[in-house]
């Protein structure tokens, strides 16, 4: 556990100073749109939570229509932290990773209701717990955010058993 503690700090130092270097302006979120964005815009609205790289699935049609959500990790998802293990090669290891972008943000009706992106594209505001709010990568752990008891996809067989609530 203690190991855990020194990595998220180190992670926590490791954001905060890459957004600095990344010359992003303060609360650039607050002042521009989503398709005002540039690409270092956008991925710093990501908190890291990692709660899209958990599987769902879709059962029934039409009004009948379910949306499950599940504690089944994608492989390369670090389930203690909400990290992607190869983010970088995530789409080349993963053939069914996908990437949210300005133009399917609307598809993406699914992403949890303390996701950045959805927050703001239904205009609402950040949590304090958001790294960009807190200045601290690990407020996202310490919120207790993360799925708890997530497993890994290859250890599954039926994802039914897995099925958590949305939050």
């Amino acid at each position: 556990m203690e190991i855990l503690k020194i990595l998220t700090a180190l992670l926590s130092f490791f954001i905060f100073h890459l957004v600095k270097i990344m010359q992003l302006d303060r609360e650039f979120w607050k002042h521009k749109s989503l398709l005002e964005m540039n690409e270092k815009e956008w991925e710093a609205l990501c908190d890291g939570c990692g709660k899209c790289c958990y599987r769902k699935f879709i059962e029934g049609g039409g009004r009948r229509e379910r949306l499950y959500f599940t504690r089944v990790a994608c492989n390369l998802l670090d389930c203690e932290t909400g990290k992607c293990r190869d983010y970088a090669n995530r789409f080349k290891l993963e053939r069914d990773c996908t990437k949210l972008t300005k133009k399917n943000l609307p598809d993406f009706g699914w992403l949890p209701k303390t996701c950045a992106y959805r927050l703001l594209y239904e205009n609402k505001p950040l949590f304090d717990w958001h790294p960009l709010i807190s200045g601290r990568a690990e407020s996202v752990i310490e919120a207790d955010i993360l799925i708890k008891n997530g497993i890994h996809e290859k250890e599954v067989i039926d994802w039914f058993e897995f099925v958590i609530d949305e939050e």
